[in-house]
């Protein structure tokens, strides 16, 4: 099994970041131009809510496997094949409190299968084109938040 990471801080409260990335259909926040609504009219916080991300002409969908406001967290995968040759993929966001300062650790990673010869390339695609993409917007995100 594979595993992608990425973890960076913000300057802001874990409280403060984990209520923008909280909802599941709230995807602003990581830069990507969409669409994003929850199917069959669930909450966005609720296990197996189901995400459309329509991107131009492509349609991701994923289901929210576990959320927690305990843990400032929450597990998702695809419910359709990915748009990447990778099976399994489950993926987890989370924001931590850093006492010292106040602010937040968000780390996002990823497990999945693939096969063995691609393993360098899939691991570090969502490492540095997914999750360092995503959270670098996060933080300007952030950062242009009043407060």
């Amino acid at each position: 099994m594979a595993r992608s990471y990425y973890s960076i801080t913000v300057d802001k409260s874990a409280d403060a970041v984990w209520s923008v990335i909280r909802p599941f259909d709230h995807y602003a926040w990581a830069g990507v131009e969409s669409e994003t609504i929850i199917e069959a009219g669930k909450a966005g916080d609720q296990v197996a809510a189901i995400r459309r991300v329509v991107a131009g002409d492509r349609i991701l969908r994923q289901i929210l496997l576990a959320h927690s406001d305990v843990d400032r967290s929450y597990t998702y995968a695809f419910c359709d094949s990915p748009p990447f040759p990778v099976r399994n993929y489950i993926a987890t966001i989370r924001v931590a409190p850093i006492v010292e300062t106040n602010h937040a650790f968000v780390e996002w990673w990823a497990t999945f299968d693939c096969a063995a010869e691609e393993y360098e390339r899939w691991t570090n695609h969502f490492e540095k084109e997914g999750f360092a993409r995503w959270l670098a917007a996060l933080r300007r995100f952030m950062a242009a938040e009043i407060g």
